[in-house]
């Protein structure tokens, strides 16, 4: 079995593969204060919880956009597993070059799923990830890399109302009855909601007059679902992408971390 591991700002997700199939998947809190203990632990409360042996766990890889969270992993599974595990980062193989002023810039979560998108649609396509900011990549449909948009995330845009307008309250993110809201919780999840579609509508639309061509549109992260249900730019969802573009990297690159 493989362990495959991504650190985000807000969440930690793990997914367990056998023979290319997802067992298990799991969503933790990622916190900065935790010991590579603490998460050594968890992961085997997780693991105990499933029914599943962690001496059958043969390989890790590990993508994350927290520095300071990465060495913790790399001890926790050292610690806790036996195993040195692959890092997504430079000097990893991914068979997609990256076609920026400075290719260490792109996050590790946007290399990886570019290339599981890549690596399953083989077109020029557009990935958006819905996760503690909004990111949109670009990848040609000779496999390059192109770069990409960072916008704010649908839930710091909650938390910047709730936090700097004093009288607006924080609201649950679903979709309002109409667009023209009766009253202040429906007139904020109407910006939100419907601002959001907005921004993804108006920013593929730029990207494909820009790149000359009609990318596909693939949304991942947790509140994907969401908006892509309310508009037709989104061609697939996948919340499951960034775990399936782990474990095609560390397949890619299996050998030669094995050497070293």
């Amino acid at each position: 079995m493989i362990l495959v591991v991504d650190v985000g700002n807000t969440h930690t997700v793990l997914g367990l593969f056998q023979e290319r199939v997802l067992l298990e998947s799991w969503r933790i809190a990622t916190h900065f204060s935790r010991t590579e203990d603490e998460y050594g632990m968890t992961l085997h409360n997780l693991f105990s919880f499933s029914k599943i042996r962690t001496d059958k766990i043969r390989g890790m890889i590990i993508s994350c956009v927290v520095p300071p969270m990465l060495k913790v992993m790399v001890g926790m599974a050292e610690k806790y597993f036996g195993l040195k595990p692959l890092v997504v980062g430079p000097g990893i193989k991914t068979g997609l070059p990256i076609l920026l002023d400075n290719p260490r810039e792109v996050g590790a979560d946007r290399v990886v799923n570019s290339v599981a998108a890549y690596s399953h649609y083989r077109q020029a396509l557009v990935v958006i990830d819905f996760g503690t900011a909004t990111t949109f990549d670009c990848v040609s449909a000779r496999g390059e890399y192109l770069g990409g948009i960072i916008a704010p995330g649908l839930q710091i845009s909650i938390e910047a109302l709730f936090q700097k307008a004093s009288k607006l309250p924080r609201v649950e993110l679903i979709r309002p009855p109409r667009v023209v809201g009766k009253n202040t919780v429906h007139s904020m999840q109407s910006g939100i909601v419907y601002g959001y579609m907005s921004l993804v509508e108006g920013l593929i639309a730029r990207l494909s007059k820009e790149l000359e061509v009609e990318p596909l549109v693939i949304a991942t992260g947790g509140l994907a679902p969401l908006i892509a249900k309310e508009t037709e730019a989104i061609d697939h969802v996948d919340e499951l992408l960034t775990l399936k573009g782990l474990l095609y990297l560390y397949e890619l690159n299996r050998e030669d971390h094995h050497k070293s």
